[in-house]
This record gives structure tokens, C-alpha cells and sequence, in this order.
């Protein structure tokens, strides 16, 4: 039996890109919901990681959540982040455990960006 093989980083590239697709269906949808989602979030996490000075995004996400903007989906908030990132808003400035991963690596620590 033949199998195509397939580098690491076209699985990790293809993962990435199925993550994206995800987090922008239900960004997508808490805006159906809330036209203001995107930017009440957005406004959020910077305000949020500002304040903090350097925090975990899950317990950006938490907060965010606890004020209110109540997606029905987590994923969701991944494009906030990704478009506060591209913005220099905040910054990502090393890795944690996931707390809803149950400990497994992929956190993200956080910190004001130079425009934010």
C-alpha cells in the first residue's frame, strides 16, 4: 500500500488554515447576533491586556465573557486577537499551558503592542 506523504508543515499549515476557517464562521455568526461583536471585542482585549500588563488570552477570553460579549462559540474571539496582532494593538510574548486544554501547551501570553 502506497500513502502519500505529507511534511509537517503542510499539516500544520492545513490545521491553521481548517483553525482560521472556524474562528471566522463563528466571529461571523456572534456578528449576525451582535453587529458590534468584532469591535466591542477587539476593544476589549486591548483595553484588557493594556490594563493587565501581560496576561494569558484565556483569561483575556474569560473577562471578555464576563463583561458580556457572550459569542456562542470561543473560537470565535480568535480572529479579535488575530486583527489586534496585525494592528501591533498587542503582541504575543510567549506560551503557556491551556487552562480549557487541561494543560496542554498552545496558550498565549500577551502584552500591549507599540500601538497599543
Amino acid at each position: 500500500m502506497n500513502q502519500m506523504a505529507i511534511s509537517f508543515v503542510e499539516r500544520t499549515s492545513f490545521a491553521r488554515r481548517l483553525g482560521d476557517e472556524a474562528g471566522n464562521r463563528c466571529a461571523d455568526k456572534a456578528e449576525a447576533k451582535d453587529p458590534a461583536f468584532r469591535q466591542r471585542a477587539l476593544d476589549f482585549i486591548v483595553a484588557y491586556v493594556r490594563q493587565q500588563g501581560e496576561v494569558r488570552g484565556e483569561d483575556v477570553t474569560h473577562a471578555a465573557v464576563l463583561a458580556g460579549i457572550k459569542p456562542d462559540d470561543a473560537r470565535a474571539f480568535g480572529p479579535i486577537y488575530k486583527a489586534a496582532i496585525k494592528q501591533g494593538l498587542i503582541r504575543v510574548v510567549g506560551y503557556v499551558p491551556r487552562v480549557r486544554g487541561h494543560g496542554s501547551m498552545g496558550g498565549k501570553l500577551y502584552r500591549a503592542g507599540a500601538a497599543g
